[in-house]
């Protein structure tokens, strides 16, 4: 390890849906850098954004069955707001700003109609041992090896 180096960082990316006051886990992954964990999140987003109105995509056979389950939404705005912050190259570059600054990178997206909440986020962990504070509605996914 190189002197003045802190910590030796993974990431992890999580995805929960709330309704009711109750967080949900859909799914999450922990991987070597947060260049997959931000891929793996453009995934998940685009993944749920396509399954509004229609069949769910089939999960991607190089992340071994790792893709979030599915949320029913009720109205467009949250599938459109999914797909437009996957394809938006400046909010991709905030989030790997954010990460590697060592903060969490968050996006909510909200369905109006019945109050559904979607959140996608992301945030370093110290191999070591130490842990980066998850948000609240985030618990960390189990540990699962590269994609």
């Amino acid at each position: 390890m190189k002197a003045g180096r802190a910590r030796a960082l993974d990431y992890v990316a999580a995805v929960t849906v709330t309704t009711g006051g109750r967080a949900l886990p859909l799914g999450g992954v922990a991987l070597p850098n947060r260049r997959l964990v931000l891929r793996w999140l453009r995934r998940q987003a685009l993944r749920l954004a396509d399954a509004h109105g229609r069949s769910v995509p089939p999960p991607a056979p190089w992340l071994g069955g790792r893709d979030v389950r599915p949320v029913a939404f009720h109205g467009s705005d949250a599938p459109e707001a999914l797909r437009a912050w996957a394809g938006d190259r400046g909010s991709q570059d905030h989030a790997l700003s954010t990460l590697e600054s060592g903060l969490p990178a968050l996006l909510t997206v909200v369905d109006p109609f019945v109050g559904l909440r979607v959140t996608l986020g992301a945030w370093p962990v110290d191999l070591w041992g130490w842990t980066a504070a998850a948000p609240a509605d985030h618990p960390s996914p189990p540990r699962t090896e590269g994609a």
